[in-house]
């Protein structure tokens, strides 16, 4: 029997339940992995003080899913992300998986001459799903105090998403 005050939390649940200080305020980082229709892939959650770098790799395993030979199951042909994710160690993984990296570089970079323009512009499809899913009420104040359970909203919303997509047959 436990004790009054005390409490158990589940295995995967951070401690912080992905929330924290940020310049915008008290809030949570949402990672997001989508393909070129929009259709989001995986997700992540993150304090809103942490960087996105160190979300990079288990959003990317979330999104593609990981063999039992340490291989990607699904592996994209490129990823377009922000300035945010400029990183090397970021470049590198990538680069390993044989993935091409369309990543801007930030100011204090040198400018990288092989940067897709074309293919960046194609970003804002996420910056849509983003929005899109932030349009639900529910997700945009986050009303769960469990990371777990946001999660699983967020989770909900690209399902209920997802079954309102037209036959593509």
């Amino acid at each position: 029997m436990r004790g009054r005050g005390l409490k158990k939390l589940r295995a995967d649940e951070p401690k912080d339940h992905a929330l924290g200080r940020s310049r915008g305020g008290f809030g949570t980082k949402l990672h997001l992995v989508c393909d070129r229709a929009g259709n989001p892939l995986g997700v992540q959650l993150s304090p809103g003080q942490a960087h996105e770098c160190r979300y990079f790799e288990a959003t990317m395993y979330a999104a593609c899913g990981l063999a039992e030979d340490g291989t990607l199951v699904y592996k994209p042909g490129a990823v377009s992300a922000d300035k945010g994710y400029s990183s090397a160690s970021i470049r590198t993984w990538l680069e390993s998986h044989g993935i091409q990296d369309v990543i801007p570089t930030k100011s204090n970079q040198p400018r990288r001459q092989d940067f897709d323009r074309e293919m960046y512009r194609e970003r804002n499809v996420v910056e849509r799903c983003i929005g899109w899913l932030k349009e639900n009420r529910r997700i945009a104040t986050r009303y769960e105090k469990l990371a777990v359970h946001y999660l699983a909203m967020i989770k909900l919303a690209i399902v209920l998403k997802m079954i309102e997509l037209p036959d593509r047959a």
